[in-house]
């Protein structure tokens, strides 16, 4: 009998998440962790992260990965090394890194971290590949809203193994004045980050951000958001899901909003919501930087940027990092 065994942090206890889905209804601004809640949305962000991401058909996206991997291997000199892979998605990069890092001699120990159990699990089977179960701790979390998450990474290894945190894909979808102090507070002095973000190609970002709207506003992004909306029994004839850019804070980014046509009422067990003509709710959201606007946040939170891989595209990078 095959089992798998999860730490599942408070913030994603059932009366918690239900508070979330509840504050993201009357707030008409949704949670993105609700877009990877069940099995059947993992499977469908994987499959458009398959066909949409530059890191998964763009040979060139997938080599500047490859070489930050190699350049954080020749870093770290320990002996014994703690991955932790916050947002580790299906597991695919981390565990590049895992076997580059095997494949060096290093003793390696995994924690695949996630807002979703569907996701950690299948980063899990996708890592023991590379390493045996027993150094595998999978971790279930909504990094937005815990607290005190620390202990959760540092207790359960060894002390003097040093740790390298992966932080792929996640930046876009949060705002970063929110999710940046959390991250650099898991990052420890000594430690090692690589972070990687959506970049707007080309010398104007206005413009740049226009060029890679298809890949959000296409048939497999649009049945991946709207399946929040369906499962909560509103049909896609009641409105509309426009993709729209907007700036907030200086920084640019696109929206999902769905606009209904007609009135609906949304029920949550005994809480009803009422939707009019007219009114939206936004679904998603995914902010697109430059290189320089990355160091520059990152620099607010004392995390500077020590080596950076930008793909011939433009459209993507990874960075290195230290706390300062």
């Amino acid at each position: 009998m095959k089992t798998a065994n999860l730490l599942i942090h408070e913030s994603q206890f059932p009366e918690n998440v239900r508070s979330d889905l509840l504050a993201s209804l009357r707030s008409r601004a949704v949670n993105h962790k609700f877009h990877y809640d069940s099995v059947k949305q993992t499977h469908k962000w994987l499959a458009l992260h398959q066909q949409f991401s530059p890191a998964r058909y763009d040979k060139n996206c997938r080599a500047i990965y490859d070489q930050s991997f190699r350049a954080v291997a020749a870093e770290l000199k320990s002996k014994n090394l703690y991955l932790i892979g916050l947002g580790c998605g299906g597991g695919q990069k981390d565990t590049r890194l895992l076997k580059l890092l095997k494949d060096a001699g290093k003793n390696i120990f995994y924690t695949p971290s996630d807002v979703s159990a569907a996701m950690v699990l299948t980063a899990r089977r996708t890592a023991l590949k590379v390493l045996p179960e027993k150094n595998c701790f999978l971790f279930v979390c909504d990094l937005a809203t815990a607290k005190n998450i620390g202990d959760a990474f540092s207790s359960r290894l060894m002390p003097h193994a040093s740790r390298l945190l992966t932080f792929f894909g996640m930046i876009p979808n949060f705002e970063p004045h929110d999710i940046l102090p959390k991250l650099a507070a898991l990052v420890r002095p000594g430690d090692t980050l690589l972070f990687s973000a959506n970049l707007a190609p080309g010398n104007d970002y206005a413009l740049g951000v226009k060029k890679i709207l298809p890949q959000y506003d296409n048939p497999l992004t649009r049945d991946w958001l709207m399946t929040f909306l369906t499962d909560l029994g509103v049909e896609p004839s009641d409105g509309q899901l426009r993709f729209e850019i907007e700036t907030r804070n200086g920084l640019k980014r696109i929206v999902a909003n769905f606009y209904f046509r007609r009135a609906r009422t949304i029920s949550v067990e005994n809480e009803t919501f009422y939707f009019t003509k007219g009114q939206k709710i936004r679904l998603f959201f995914s902010y697109r930087y430059t290189p320089s606007l990355i160091a520059k946040i990152l620099a607010r939170y004392k995390l500077a940027v020590a080596g950076q891989w930008i793909a011939r595209s433009e459209e993507e990078a990874v960075f290195l990092c230290h706390r300062k």
